[in-house]
């Protein structure tokens, strides 16, 4: 492919997402000291919208994308992606929910999630999670100039199937930077030594979306929500990664994941 102006990114370019991905960093680690119970998936929203546009001066930029009028997706459960915050959702104890969050600062777009195991979760739930999270970074390890991009999905796919899991297709990673989606898209399955060779400067999310069952989805009638078909769980986390010179640079992350680049 000819290499488009916002694919690669200059000096300039990568510390101002830097800083949008330190922001972002922070909001989740402002969620890992909530205690969740009994609070609805709406409320939740309105905390990290508070916390994004008031403590951090940024600006939530999920809000308004493509018409939906919220800062976070709110996947609980049997939920893969794109759940929307309920006065009426009420996040009780033995659930897992994924917060789905992007934050724009001076114009450059991060995008993270995080599944939240919730209180006394079965130990199968908890296993699905710990799947998810595995699946993420076994992705991120694939990162670096001259890989391809069907290496990161391989990596995914082969952590999901070994633990008897499936990823779901219909939905992946993508570019990122002044828009929340961009080119490249970075799928969740492939080939390793296929697909896109990375280089310097690109900077995309990888998101893989695991299910405990079947990897079949549906979209419900709001036209946002996407379920499994099987009602079984799903479980999801989401980094925003740029390519270094030698490797990979993880803009969003947080520090209880610092040990994991080394792992």
């Amino acid at each position: 492919m000819s290499w488009r102006r916002d694919v690669v990114k200059t000096r300039d370019e990568l510390e101002l997402m830097r800083t949008s991905g330190r922001l972002l960093a922070s909001v989740f680690e402002r969620l890992d000291a909530q205690n969740f119970l009994g609070m609805s998936t709406l409320q939740v929203n309105d905390l990290v919208d508070r916390f994004i546009t008031v403590d951090l001066a940024a600006r939530p930029a999920s809000k308004g994308q493509y018409g939906f009028e919220y800062v976070l997706n709110c996947s609980m459960n049997d939920v893969v992606c794109h759940g929307v915050p309920n006065p009426e959702e009420i996040i009780q104890d033995g659930d897992i929910v994924n917060f789905d969050i992007t934050l724009e600062k001076n114009g450059y777009i991060a995008d993270s999630s995080k599944t939240y195991v919730i209180g006394n979760a079965p130990p199968a739930a908890k296993r699905l999670v710990g799947i998810a999270q595995g699946a993420l970074w076994q992705g991120i390890k694939q990162v670096r100039p001259g890989a391809h991009l069907g290496n990161i999905g391989f990596a995914i796919e082969r952590h999901a199937k070994k633990n008897g899991c499936s990823v779901v297709r219909e939905y992946c990673g993508h570019g990122i930077g002044r828009k929340m989606h961009e080119e490249p898209q970075v799928l969740n399955f492939g080939r390793s030594g296929q697909g896109l060779k990375l280089r310097e400067g690109m900077v995309f999310t990888i998101e893989p979306m695991i299910n405990q069952g079947s990897r079949k989805v549906a979209t419900k009638s709001d036209g946002w929500t996407v379920v499994t078909q099987d009602g079984k769980l799903s479980a999801q986390f989401e980094h925003t990664a740029a390519v270094t010179k030698t490797g990979v640079e993880v803009l969003t992350l947080r520090q209880d994941e610092v040990a994991r680049l080394s792992a």
